[in-house]
């Protein structure tokens, strides 16, 4: 469900006789969608065979692609929320990776103010870990709200450009992360130092962690959740309406400063999740949510701007890609793949998987 529509109207459109048909638009559009989505398989077939040809087995790459279906939640998470700030404020939020770790920092923190209690079987963490989660969402979502309130909302009043707004995310960017050194420090950080975290041996030769397997099913609930947020609530639809024509939106009488407030809060939430996830599948560190926003733009920009749903397909794919080339690059250059796919999407289908065409 894509949060905007195209400014042209399809009678607009049609009032010049050489202009193609609506339908025959919508055909090519879906064409260029089908072919596009082919050559994606296309190149994650060919990271199969590349992985072969360094010698990995089909049970590790097997293993590999799951990893990456898992990895491909964690990055949905941030990538849904970005998305649903760029169709709202029409800007590209670069300070949304420092929201990840600011989340995976709050659970840190709470969890050494609650006891430690056994695991969970089969996964690593204790029930302090799920209190972490909860407790850790609304933090981050006041976060998100108080710099929207400080930094962007001035910009608003004054009607800012597009550039200043993605200069001051940056800045924001900047700035929580040097809170962060400054009260965690810059060295790496486990939830669970020195816990075993032993791998489940599935059929097929397949090996995946019980943790990543949480992971993934609390990212789809998320996304869920948020899906049917958009779709049947007040508040979804005052969204779109938002989205597709502000001015519009004030007209009839929905409070837009009110919707931007629970877009901050709902992006925010999300990141929260998706930097604890992170955190927990492998550490923390102050620049873990700036080496994610690449595989974050990444996977909204392929599934389409403004689609939530897209977001999640995106992420999945890169995750995917991620998890693949380490069978024959360095793992150092994962998100070097993200940036290429990335690059690719705007060459190819600037639109990506589910925007809309003319965007």
């Amino acid at each position: 469900m894509s949060m905007e529509k195209s400014a042209v109207s399809e009678e607009d459109v049609s009032s010049d006789p050489s202009a193609p048909k609506p339908a025959a638009r919508r055909g090519l559009a879906l064409q260029n969608r089908s072919t596009f989505a082919g050559v994606l398989v296309l190149i994650l077939v060919l990271f199969w065979v590349l992985g072969l040809l360094k010698g990995a087995s089909a049970g590790d790459l097997l293993s590999m692609t799951i990893w990456g279906v898992m990895l491909g939640g964690i990055i949905a998470l941030g990538a849904i929320g970005l998305t649903l700030v760029y169709g709202v404020l029409k800007f590209p939020n670069f300070a949304h990776g420092a929201f990840l770790t600011i989340g995976a920092y709050s659970a840190f923190a709470i969890m050494q103010m609650l006891p430690q209690g056994p695991a969970l079987k089969p996964f690593s963490f204790g029930w302090e870990m799920i209190a972490a989660i909860i407790l850790a969402l609304p933090i981050v979502a006041v976060v998100a709200l108080i710099l929207d309130r400080v930094l962007f909302y001035p910009l608003r009043k004054r009607g800012a450009s597009l550039v200043l707004f993605a200069m001051a995310s940056l800045a924001g960017t900047f700035f929580l992360r040097s809170v962060i050194y400054l009260i965690w420090g810059s060295d790496f950080h486990f939830f669970y130092p020195g816990r075993p975290n032993p791998a489940l041996h599935l059929p097929l030769g397949i090996r995946v962690q019980a943790d990543q397997i949480f992971v993934f099913v609390l990212a789809i609930v998320l996304v869920g959740l948020v899906y049917l947020l958009l779709e049947r609530s007040r508040m979804g639809k005052a969204m779109r309406a938002t989205a597709n024509n502000p001015d519009l939106a004030q007209v009839r009488g929905i409070n837009t400063e009110r919707v931007i407030a629970w877009t901050w809060v709902i992006g925010g939430a999300l990141a929260a999740a998706g930097g604890v996830m992170y955190g927990l599948a492998s550490q923390l560190r102050p620049e873990m949510g700036f080496f994610l926003l690449l595989p974050i733009f990444a996977a909204a920009i392929m599934g389409g701007v403004g689609s939530p749903i897209g977001a999640l397909v995106g992420a999945i794919i890169i995750g995917i890609a991620q998890q693949l080339s380490a069978s024959f690059l360095n793992p150092a250059y994962g998100p070097a793949v993200a940036f290429a796919l990335m690059i690719l999407v705007l060459v190819v289908q600037p639109q990506g998987l589910f925007g809309q065409s003319g965007k």
